[in-house]
């Protein structure tokens, strides 16, 4: 290199550097600005979150950038620094229970975690001549459902699915709304899912058809339901074997999230939810990917509490900024590419999070940070021995065609971990995929 190219090189380092620094001292700035405009609207009553006003702000600011091509980057900047600035309120907002507040606009809702949620279920669905279809499975304790409907009254019926991963089809879809249109549903009535994700997914899907939409409430009964697939509005069955091929995004109206409810739940069943959870840790949470650095985690119900609080805010974070997966939100996939493929072929012998932290480790960069997300992965019982799937590369790379992550040319869109938060969205081949297994 020339001296004349390294001096200009180094000198546009020193003005980064500079204007990193600046920015540092305003960050410090803003955000002392924010808390004080979050105390002054807590301390008068007055609705401390406004999505009008940084929308305005966003609009108003963006038109600062002439440059048009820098423009687009600077709008997504200014997001960020929303959804930063929203997390930083919701930490301040005073909360009776640990209400975790997702702000989608006219979708927005509240996750409540607590002890006794049914019974609070139970009190914020329950309206006027309103019916509910509670949609369980076969595994939930059925001392949930009766106390479920106990307290929702006459206007409640039940629909039990089998338990299983295989039953979420389109066939179990239809006996829902098949048993809510006998029932004489309209659209001002509701489903509730108790249930993990299988019952979530399939009553959210019900919710979001029958008549082109109705309310939906989610009291997740199992880990991974709880610290994942509640949050968010996605809703599906599965097609042919293939995960998820037919759904639709419909937002729950509230989610109740009760710790006590896991007391019934195989330790199995906790280490695989506690996957979903570690991997929000790797992608966007340096404290809660700490959590699982502390020793053997499902010792720890204290522990496993935490870490259900901060999961679940982490993902509200990702789905405010991107509510229908158009960016962010893909980081939400991170392990699941190669995860959902094994699944597929596994027979459903291994559960969804197992299946998840096999395929976390062959999409990491750094052989440091692989090092760090096994040990954390065997700190709540999950196994990174992908040996036994490696041999099965003809079976992997047909369910990897299937993938509903497919993007042009035949590509799949997938997630790169280098570091805790430091993430790359790639579109690799099946075939470049499959190396990655081996």
């Amino acid at each position: 290199m020339s001296e004349e190219k390294k001096t200009l090189l180094d000198e546009a380092r020193e003005t980064i550097n500079r204007v990193d620094r600046e920015m540092a001292h305003l960050f410090e700035e803003r955000m002392d600005a924010v808390r004080k405009v979050a105390e002054y609207k807590i301390a008068h009553g007055l609705q401390v979150l406004d999505a009008e006003r940084e929308k305005q702000v966003i609009e108003r600011n963006s038109a600062l950038i002439e440059d048009e091509a820098l423009r687009a980057y600077y709008i997504e900047f200014l997001k960020n620094n929303m959804a930063v600035s929203r997390r930083f309120q919701h930490n301040i907002m005073p909360n009776e229970h640990n209400v975790i507040p997702v702000r989608l606009g006219n979708d927005s809702y509240d996750i409540t975690v607590c002890r006794g949620a049914i019974d609070l279920a139970a009190e914020k669905i329950m309206k006027k001549d309103r019916k509910v279809c509670v949609v369980t499975d076969s595994g939930v304790p059925k001392e949930y459902s009766d106390k479920l409907l106990t307290a929702l009254g006459d206007g409640a019926i039940l629909h039990v699915i089998p338990a299983g991963e295989e039953n979420k089809t389109f066939e179990s879809l239809l006996g829902v709304l098949r048993e809510m249109l006998d029932a004489g549903f309209a659209r001002t009535d509701a489903v509730v899912a108790l249930g993990g994700g299988v019952v979530g997914d399939l009553a959210g899907f019900a919710a979001a058809t029958y008549m082109r939409g109705i309310d939906f409430y989610n009291i997740p009964t199992t880990l991974l339901a709880q610290v994942d697939s509640s949050v968010g509005g996605k809703t599906a069955v599965d097609l042919d074997g293939y995960k998820n091929m037919i759904g639709a995004f419909h937002q729950p109206r509230a989610v109740f999230i009760d710790p006590d409810l896991l007391a019934t739940l195989p330790l199995r069943h906790i280490s695989a939810g506690l996957c979903e959870a570690l991997k929000m840790g790797a992608t966007s949470d340096p404290v809660l990917f700490e959590l699982f650095e502390k020793g053997n985690v499902l010792a720890s119900p204290k522990l496993i509490e935490e870490i259900i609080v901060r999961a679940v805010k982490a993902k509200r974070d990702v789905v405010e900024i991107d509510e229908r997966e158009g960016g962010l939100r893909k980081v939400l996939n991170f392990g699941h590419t190669l995860g959902h493929a094994i699944e597929s072929v596994s027979g459903l012998s291994l559960l969804h999070g197992e299946c998840v932290a096999l395929g976390m480790i062959p999409m990491c960069e750094n052989e440091e940070f692989k090092k760090r997300l096994a040990k954390a992965l065997s700190n709540i019982g999950l196994s990174t021995d992908i040996t036994k799937y490696s041999a099965n590369k003809k079976a992997i790379l047909e369910a990897l065609t299937h993938d509903k992550k497919s993007a042009a040319g035949g590509k799949i869109s997938a997630v790169l971990l280098r570091d805790i938060g430091e993430f790359e969205f790639i579109s690799l081949t099946p075939e470049e995929i499959i190396e990655r297994l081996v």
